[in-house]
């Protein structure tokens, strides 16, 4: 940042001068000498700070994932990482030539991980809100998916909207914007909220703390294999785009991860990770 104070006080001496000598400057001329000094300070503010520039250096590629997550982030049965999210960051880390390292996280712990700079972005099925993008920037959507409630077999519900009674508690992960979606669209059911990911909300569901859970599709999905018990309701009570999120001032790296899922989508690779991880359950058999 030295930099940036330096020419911050060059061009507050050259400022001086040209207020001093405002009648010189006609026209438009004024404006642009204006706007030519603020432009270039903002360009060396964010030249200071661009985090490629770190990446490439450091050959580390730093990423806050969800740990409890399947299918989009967990151990599987060998010990392994696996998950989509973990496809993709990755192939981002093989395509820089830098090494990747993964840093776990609960779901409230990832936008910290990312303010706190511990980490350079944050991978996970998350959902983009006015609230979040106060302190993060979110990638273009890399897909879109619908919000499910799901339940006991035995409960008395078959449709999302007969678990919305005040007689009724819904489990959801900590932190989730599946807390807004529920104050909105189901504002008459309690709402209770679970660290520990989806699999945290089914045993609260099983051990009859709450009376359904609300997640993904494709995360409930796996949830009810897992539990066969559970069900899933019928209909979708919203469909939300997900993203990858980095701090908000790291537009270059912003429009890096843009950039990629373009590529990715173009040549196939991120279509076939879609079709692999979110579109059913095939993907236990492997992992």
């Amino acid at each position: 940042m030295w930099m940036v104070a330096l020419w911050s006080g060059v061009l507050g001496y050259l400022m001086k001068g040209l207020i001093m000598s405002r009648s010189r400057v006609k026209g438009f001329g004024w404006l642009f000498l204006l706007f030519l000094s603020g432009n270039f300070l903002v360009s060396n503010a964010y030249a200071e700070t661009d985090v490629i520039k770190d990446i490439l250096k450091r050959g580390e590629l730093r990423v806050a994932v969800q740990s409890q997550g399947p299918p989009m982030s967990f151990i599987d049965k060998k010990g392994q990482r696996a998950g989509f999210v973990i496809d993709v960051i990755s192939m981002m880390a093989q395509d820089m030539s830098v090494e990747l390292k993964i840093l776990d996280y609960d779901w409230k712990g990832l936008i910290p991980a990312v303010l706190s700079k511990k980490a350079d972005f944050l991978a996970a099925d998350m959902t983009p809100t006015p609230k979040r993008a106060l302190v993060l920037n979110f990638t273009d959507p890399y897909t879109f998916v619908d919000i499910v409630l799901y339940s006991k077999t035995s409960a008395p519900f078959k449709k999302w909207q007969d678990a919305c009674d005040k007689k009724f508690t819904i489990g959801v992960v900590q932190g989730s914007s599946n807390v807004g979606v529920l104050r909105k669209k189901c504002g008459a059911a309690k709402i209770k909220e679970f660290s520990g990911g989806a699999a945290a909300v089914a045993v609260a569901i099983n051990t009859k703390r709450v009376d359904a859970g609300i997640t993904v599709r494709n995360e409930a999905e796996s949830t009810v294999e897992d539990f066969a018990n559970l069900h899933i309701l019928a209909g979708a009570i919203t469909r939300d785009p997900l993203c990858f999120a980095t701090r908000s001032n790291e537009w270059h790296l912003l429009q890096w991860m843009n950039n990629y899922f373009t590529f990715i989508r173009a040549d196939g690779r991120l279509d076939r990770l879609i079709d692999y991880w979110m579109s059913g359950t095939s993907w236990k058999q492997d992992h």
